[in-house]
């Protein structure tokens, strides 16, 4: 009777111990841009819409300054400084990718403000874009926000118009 009793209180227990883990597990994400999110669907590289890199959103950037969405650790910078991806605190991938064929620019009207290695808080400045400058120069300046090997984590987003640093935007579950 005892045990029947313990394993009947245990699993409520574990039930709220899985809904801490469940919550303790999530990404506090950050709007990196301002402008409007639109889907992945909706970006014209078919390396993007394809998620050929994996899944996300786009943003329509309103203006040129990206922010870390997440606390985490930059992992790497292309040289033409247009990319960046950020690991989470939980180990999550995020790649920010500012433009199609901003690679082309070789660094033009690209202002980092971070560095590979780099321990970031969500909403920290890490890139300033001249959007002016690059605009011109190349077929799109939409923002693709690609999670890395996230095969096993969901989300989801609300399209629309956003700001900077908005918190309940996107939502990702690990």
């Amino acid at each position: 009777m005892f045990n029947l009793l313990r394993e009947k209180l245990g699993s409520k227990k574990n039930d709220v111990k899985s809904k801490a883990v469940e919550e303790s597990n999530k990404d506090e994400f950050l709007v990196p841009v301002s402008g409007k999110i639109i889907n992945l669907d909706d970006v014209s590289d078919e390396v993007f819409s394809k998620r050929m890199m994996g899944d996300g959103f786009a943003i329509e950037p309103e203006d040129g300054n990206v922010f870390s969405p997440v606390d985490g650790t930059v992992t790497s910078i292309f040289p033409t400084k247009h990319a960046i991806s950020i690991k989470s605190n939980s180990g999550l991938e995020i790649l920010i990718h500012f433009g199609l064929d901003t690679v082309e620019l070789k660094g033009e009207g690209f202002n980092l403000r971070t560095e590979e290695g780099t321990v970031v808080k969500a909403g920290d400045l890490i890139l300033e874009v001249n959007i002016d400058e690059i605009k011109k120069k190349v077929p799109s300046i939409v923002v693709p926000v690609i999670f890395l090997e996230a095969n096993d984590k969901t989300f989801i987003f609300k399209t629309g118009n956003v700001k900077a640093k908005e918190k309940g935007i996107i939502q990702i579950n690990l």
